[in-house]
């Protein structure tokens, strides 16, 4: 194992959320073997679009950063119970990660402010996002090939890209069957009763609508993550033929708060998969699905898509 630089101090370990007193962790992890005979690099990494997409590609991280809370913004692919967590993404656990046994570290400029804490381990940074006002498929490909190198595993990372273009393509066409009318659709997310993020051209949902196709509809350009701040009132500039599309999570509260609110029911949504078919407009819940995995997010919402309950006017 190469050198970890020093612990930063216990201020920045209880900063990480996972201060772990005395903790030891085992060094026995056994290397990833390659069809070609090379061996996978044990991996640490504290960004979740990239643990998502080595997990999607057969060769999970050793460590990533905030495991816990993966499973509600993110979800799949499930994150193995072999990988341990470090902490926070934007602080982790210099005791916690001292003790790891790993060869390289894979980020993207966000966590540049963690890289001196990795002492003279190899560092790659991979951004496995659109920088495009309109993202494309063809934006993610280098990305993921480039992170399929890193680990060397260049042909998994092809297969992996083939393998998930069929899969969305197959995704869309099981939507179509189900919802032949629906065509176009809005995809947001609640902060509060007010505010909402609307995911934009630039978001990796562009490219997996485009795939599915259907049409992703927004108000406004994104930013660096792929969405514009919008208030709950401006919706009602959506077309009757555009189904709404809210990601999780949205907690129980926020929907009671919704319900009653005047501007919500003007607007004629609901959540209530009971309703009488055709009553209301069109709108979805989906399960959680991260904006910055790349490939691996979009395989996630495609599926996600295809199995949705669309209520209200689905005869658009």
């Amino acid at each position: 194992m190469k050198a970890i630089a020093p612990i930063i101090g216990l201020c920045a370990a209880l900063c990480s959320g996972v201060w772990l007193s005395g903790c030891q962790l085992s060094d026995a992890t056994p290397p990833l073997s390659t069809p070609n005979n090379q061996t996978s690099p044990k991996v640490m990494t504290p960004d979740w679009g990239i643990a998502a997409t080595l997990v999607a590609m057969g060769h999970p991280p050793v460590a990533m950063g905030d495991k816990p809370f993966y499973k509600e913004w993110v979800g799949k692919p499930l994150i193995p119970a072999t990988t341990y967590d470090v902490g926070t993404r934007y602080q982790p656990n210099p005791e916690m990660f001292s003790q790891l046994d790993i060869d390289v570290v894979i980020d993207r400029a966000f966590y540049e402010h963690l890289r001196p804490m990795y002492g003279d381990l190899d560092v790659h940074s991979i951004e496995l996002n659109s920088t495009n006002r309109v993202a494309a498929w063809e934006d993610f490909i280098e990305p993921t090939l480039d992170l399929g190198r890193s680990i060397n595993q260049p042909q998994a990372a092809q297969d992996y890209l083939d393998n998930s273009k069929k899969q969305i393509i197959q995704a869309g066409q099981t939507f179509h069957t189900r919802y032949p009318h629906i065509k176009k659709l809005a995809v947001v997310q609640f902060a509060d009763t007010n505010n909402l993020r609307m995911f934009s051209y630039n978001s990796l949902f562009q490219p997996a609508l485009d795939a599915m196709e259907l049409e992703l509809v927004a108000f406004a350009d994104g930013n660096e993550w792929g969405f514009a701040s919008i208030m709950l009132g401006d919706l009602a500039k959506l077309d009757d033929d555009t189904c709404l599309v809210v990601v999780e999570p949205i907690g129980d509260l926020l929907k009671l708060e919704l319900k009653d609110s005047l501007v919500w029911q003007r607007l004629g949504y609901s959540f209530d998969e009971n309703q009488t078919a055709n009553k209301g407009r069109c709108l979805a819940l989906l399960p959680a699905t991260w904006n910055n995995s790349g490939v691996a997010s979009m395989n996630v919402l495609a599926d996600r898509l295809m199995n949705a309950t669309f209520v209200g006017n689905t005869d658009l």
